[in-house]
């Protein structure tokens, strides 16, 4: 079976890592599935095609993982022994990592910047992971009889992994790595539109010694991969990436199976500066908070608070500064501000920056497709700052995921708390200032998961990371975001030697045995 590629991106050949299979169950093959076209955001040409997965491929990779959880020894096996495994993966990803980069940025866009970061995040998740998971410990807890008690945690099985196609890698990583280290077998729906890297990590966990079974990758559409895999009864455990109607959907069908569920989902996350900010500093976390990722960011920070005392001044910087930044396919190292996923996407964030100037919104800056013809054929929209609507606004209210923010004044810290935490989603928020009582009165106030003090956008797998809300439910990263892909079970076990007393006296009624 053929399949159609770019013959060079970057300077590296990739072809080799377009072949038009998926990994099921230890095996590569051509998906059951319909063709999937892989398009290049920065050109709008096709540049692979791919059999998808379907139903059939989703049974077969579910029953495969369990006995791979069950057969290999991967579940049993000590934690420094899986360990090992997960450190191996993390080096080869490092090691690769100019050609999950060059990949990535030819299946999504992004910059090579990046998507190298990604890359080099996805190796760190999965070294954190296997330092992490041999620090995990059951627990002996305190007697309350002539009994040991012991809490300990055993993998829950099967985990679907469903990530989103705007930071590939090191989603996956984020998901397959604490999976694996609890002793799960997973298998990963990457999205249809950006399924490349994924496959990649497959083909890395493969030569770096992980069993066969343990890790499946299925691209395939979301209405029949990801609603079978979920619905699986082989299934143990969801952890989804993605938007807040999707998330939503999936959380009753995993409600429906008793099944726990992770979920990260979308977000509108205020910002805020406060007077006494430093300005430089503020204003390019601003610029990073909203316009990095091309917008694609689900903590993006799209509602800008500003104090009303320098309103003006700091909207008028930031207009400015917006206004230079470089626009361009993410291949070019000059690139800041990258084409979107895709034209389709792309006409639905210009859609609703239309509808809010209909509104009465002012656009600022941006607004509009750049003018200029080199980037005509890509998915690409201007960095853009809008002005002259209230938080109760739609396009205040919900996500964009592109390069849209909105700039909102404010007077007084209780006006301020009650707008930035007016809305269905909680994910992230910032705040500007040099005042550390206020960072520390504001931070507790804000309904968030994460708080960013004069900064944006920082990412620590050793942190844990959730969302309130519209924006989730669970938690991600850090040493609890193993324990996540576990279940806790409790033993007892009598030290006493003596019937319970309960039914002593018939016990011994009954028993041949000789009392001395």
């Amino acid at each position: 079976m053929s399949t159609e590629i770019a013959p060079l991106m970057g300077g590296q050949a990739l072809g080799h890592l377009l072949r038009d299979e998926v990994f099921v169950g230890g095996r590569w093959r051509a998906g059951t599935g319909d063709v999937i076209e892989t398009v290049d955001p920065s050109t709008g040409e096709v540049f692979a095609r791919l059999h998808a997965a379907d139903v059939e491929d989703v049974d077969e990779a579910v029953r495969a993982g369990e006995r791979a959880a069950r057969e290999s020894g991967w579940r049993d096996a000590a934690p420094h022994e899986r360990a090992a495994v997960l450190r191996r993966i993390g080096d080869a990803v490092e090691r690769r990592a100019d050609e999950i980069s060059a990949l990535q940025t030819l299946d999504t866009g992004k910059t090579r910047a990046e998507t190298t970061a990604l890359a080099r995040s996805a190796a760190a998740t999965f070294r954190y992971v296997a330092a992490a998971v041999e620090t995990l410990e059951d627990q002996v807890t305190p007697p309350r009889g002539p009994y040991l008690t012991i809490a300990t945690w055993e993998p829950v099985g099967v985990v679907a992994s469903i990530t989103p196609w705007n930071s590939p890698i090191a989603s996956d990583a984020q998901k397959i790595a604490p999976a694996l280290a609890a002793g799960n077998a997973v298998v990963a729906k990457p999205p249809a539109w950006a399924p490349w890297v994924t496959l990649f990590l497959a083909r890395i966990a493969e030569d770096e010694g992980l069993p066969a079974g343990l890790l499946s990758v299925l691209p395939g559409p979301g209405r029949t991969v990801g609603e079978a895999l979920v619905a699986h009864p082989g299934v143990g455990k969801l952890t989804f990436t993605g938007g807040t109607s999707t998330g939503r959907h999936l959380a009753h069908v995993a409600a429906d199976k008793l099944m726990p569920a992770t979920l990260e989902l979308g977000g509108k996350s205020p910002t805020i500066v406060f007077e006494d900010a430093d300005l430089t500093q503020t204003i390019a976390g601003l610029l990073f908070g909203i316009f990095s990722s091309s917008g694609q960011s689900c903590i993006a920070g799209s509602r800008i608070f500003v104090q009303r005392t320098i309103f003006d001044d700091l909207v008028a910087r930031l207009v400015e500064a917006t206004r230079r930044l470089r626009v361009g396919p993410g291949s070019d190292p000059r690139t800041q501000v990258a084409p979107l996923i895709s034209h389709a996407h792309r006409d639905q964030v210009a859609a609703m920056v239309d509808a809010a100037v209909a509104d009465g919104a002012q656009v600022l800056v941006g607004g509009a497709l750049p003018s200029d013809p080199e980037l005509a054929d890509g998915a690409y929209y201007l960095p853009t700052i809008i002005a002259g609507v209230d938080n109760s606004a739609t396009i205040c209210q919900e996500e964009v995921f592109g390069p849209v923010a909105v700039v909102l004044p404010f007077d007084d810290e209780a006006d301020l708390i009650a707008q930035a935490n007016d809305s269905r989603y909680g994910l992230a928020s910032g705040i500007w200032t040099a005042d550390y009582r206020r960072i520390h009165r504001i931070a507790r106030q804000l309904v968030a998961g994460t708080v960013y003090v004069n900064t944006y956008k920082q990412f620590s797998i050793s942190t844990p990371f959730a969302g309130v809300r519209d924006s989730g439910m669970g938690v991600e990263k850090g040493r609890e975001g193993i324990r996540s892909y576990m279940r806790q079970k409790s033993i007892y076990i009598d030290l006493s030697g003596e019937p319970l007393p309960w039914a002593a006296e018939q016990a011994r009624a009954v028993d041949p045995t000789p009392v001395d």
